[in-house]
């Protein structure tokens, strides 16, 4: 049966005409409030800008890639026919030990696209592939694996995990978060009760497996990475309300890497930098469904760990995939440098500490500078498929789509790579309004700086959010408020990089109110139907030292790292910049000149430095002015 006959019978029988509102705020009444609450995607709009470009070339690619060719491994392991597909290359490979993972980020990425934009063939697309995937399934006794099971490879894989005689490189349970994950998604994003269902049968043959090991035995498996087995987990508990689920979630407690994390001691250094994250995630999500103190310790301390210890200027972390030790930035500024995987993870996790302390504007500094600075440019803007690429360089001479990656070190493709960074790039690329608005039953958190619209549906309130930042340092918020009780009030991000903030309502400065930067300011007023909030948020100049090495530093202007254009030259070294001799090109924008090595140099914000050869970190001298 051809795709496009296939996916329209499962239109018509899902009968959905809109997004389906994901599964609001504890849904299943599981587990402890938090103080936030994000929006749904489909209350939230990107316009005109950088971000809405990096989702319409995503949206490209997810619209363009054959799903035949993405089930060919799944149908394969499964006993079923392939339907004439092209088997993929790189990571999906029918001979590539983890196979399958990639998949689960396509069905992710298809239902969030549906739940912001309502996009019907991203949505017959998830549901037309969890249908497929279900037949797979089903064939499973056929083929002599246990009920539930779903991979694109043989079940003796995990046989051989939990043995610990595993030798292929493959990482079972990696994969399978994915899927897991991806089904979950379609689930509460499309409505989709298939996926519910094909979830919690894996889910169910998860159970089975682990509860017949040891705790030692769960542990040594632990050994081999899992990605967010524990955070899945959790997460079909809290959507579900099925407490046993965070049962088999707790399985997945790593002690080796949570118990010093609880202590506050930081053993980072060494471990596998991307296999930790998620389990950090985990830990959050297990603390949200329990109550457990310590799993909220691991998740603050890991986080306080990451970004104040172990992470570069752009916001991103680790070295050829490792974390370091603590401090260790100035002698690691190599070309495999910030996986982007793990920058992604690490915005989850902000995510998830922030809405229970929405207070503390520092897990929105970081979750900004870390986009803007990383995941921003880490999509190629010249491909229409907005391919990625693995490591960000950071070393001297550095060039985003050069550089090391297991399965290549260009930028990906469209079906010879999928590496895990392509497939992060490609939920991050198709939620990326999900963090711009938060609220609470009285309150508009307005966190991230970016052209939007945003229906408060609640309170029948809508927002519309315009600016050029960060070229500029001005953003405007039209109210339009018409619901019973038009008093609430708004909390501002005021960033810790600025000073002298103002704030205007309709033209008018705003007695009383606090702009702290680093905290939020609280606008609280009876709101009408045309309301403009302008906000200013000055920028200047300022360096971001190594730790290591105080005179090793990268330059930023208010949020945006900048970078040296230095064409197709090549750096043997780190150069020397005279800080004294940056200078702003005109009032506005982002484009500055300086002196390194004594020849003049033109820079500009990091994520827009694609196509040339940069630099980020310097040997500075003199002082800025």
């Amino acid at each position: 049966m051809a795709f496009k006959h296939a996916a329209a019978a499962v239109v018509g029988m899902v009968c959905l005409a809109f997004p389906r509102q994901a599964l609001g705020a504890n849904p299943s009444g599981l587990g402890i409030d938090v103080s936030a609450q994000s929006f749904d995607m489909n209350q939230v709009t990107l316009t005109d800008s950088r971000w809405m470009d990096n989702q319409n070339r995503t949206l490209n690619y997810l619209l363009s890639v054959d799903p035949e060719r993405l089930l060919y491994v799944f149908r394969t392991n499964h006993g079923l026919d392939t339907k004439g597909a092209t088997p993929n290359g790189g990571w999906d490979a029918p001979d590539f030990p983890f196979r399958s993972h990639i998949q689960g980020h396509f069905l992710t990425a298809w239902a969030q696209c549906y739940a912001t934009l309502g996009n019907k063939e991203c949505q017959s697309r998830a549901t037309y592939f969890t249908q497929e995937l279900a037949k797979c399934q089903a064939n499973n006794e056929k083929e002599g694996f246990t009920k539930g099971y779903l991979s694109g490879f043989p079940e003796s894989e995990i046989t051989a995990l939990e043995k610990r005689t595993l030798d292929n490189g493959n990482v079972p349970y990696y994969c399978i978060h994915k899927t897991l994950a991806g089904l979950l998604d379609v689930y509460r994003h499309v409505g989709d009760e298939k996926a519910k269902d094909v979830m919690l049968s894996l889910a169910s043959w998860v159970d089975s497996r682990t509860k017949k090991l040891s705790y030692a035995q769960m542990q040594e498996s632990m050994k081999t990475e899992f990605g967010g087995m524990n955070e899945v987990l959790a997460d079909i508990a809290y959507y579900t309300g099925e407490e046993k689920w965070l049962e088999v979630a707790q399985r997945f407690d790593h002690a080796l890497v949570f118990d010093p994390l609880a202590k506050n001691q930081d053993r980072l250094g060494g471990l596998h930098a991307n296999t930790q994250v998620p389990k950090w995630i985990g830990a959050i999500r297990e603390y949200k469904i329990s109550g457990t103190q310590k799993y909220l310790d691991i998740g603050r301390n890991a986080w306080d760990m990451t970004v104040h210890k172990h992470s570069y200027a752009i916001g991103g972390n680790s070295q050829a995939e490792h974390f370091r030790e603590p401090d260790a930035i100035a002698e690691y500024l190599d070309e495999d440098s910030c996986e982007a995987c793990n920058t992604y993870n690490m915005l989850k996790l902000t995510r998830e500490l922030w809405v229970m302390d929405p207070t503390d504007a520092a897990y929105f500094d970081f979750y900004e500078g870390a986009l803007m600075n990383h995941l921003l440019g880490q999509q190629n803007p010249a491909s229409d498929h907005g391919h990625i690429t693995y490591f960000t360089p950071l070393n001297p001479g550095g060039r985003r789509g050069v550089g090391p990656a297991w399965g290549g070190g260009t930028w990906s493709t469209d079906y010879e790579s999928f590496w895990c960074c392509q497939g992060s790039g490609l939920e991050t690329n198709t939620k990326l309004m999900d963090s711009i608005y938060f609220h609470d039953d009285s309150t508009l958190y307005v966190n991230l700086f970016t052209p939007s619209t945003l229906n408060w549906s609640d309170r029948k309130v809508s927002v519309t959010q315009k600016t050029d930042f960060p070229e500029s340092d001005t953003i405007s918020l039209t109210v339009d408020s018409k619901g019973e009780d038009n008093e609430w009030t708004m909390a501002i991000r005021i960033p810790s990089w600025t000073a002298d903030a103002s704030i205007k309502v309709n033209d008018k400065t705003v007695g009383g109110l606090v702009l702290e930067p680093g905290k939020y300011a609280l606008l609280k007023r009876t709101w009408g139907p045309s309301d403009t909030v302008t906000i200013q948020l000055p920028m200047s100049l300022r360096t971001v030292e190594a730790n290591d090495n105080s005179s090793i530093a990268a330059v930023a202007f208010g949020p945006a790292i900048l970078a040296a254009d230095y064409g197709d030259s090549k750096l043997s070294s780190v150069p020397s910049i005279d800080l004294g001799t940056v200078k702003r090109q005109g009032k506005t924008g982002l484009k500055f000149e300086a002196t390194a090595n004594g020849k003049t140099v033109e820079m500009g914000p990091f994520y827009d430095a694609q196509g040339f050869n940069y630099n980020v970190y310097w040997q500075v001298k003199g002082k800025l002015s």
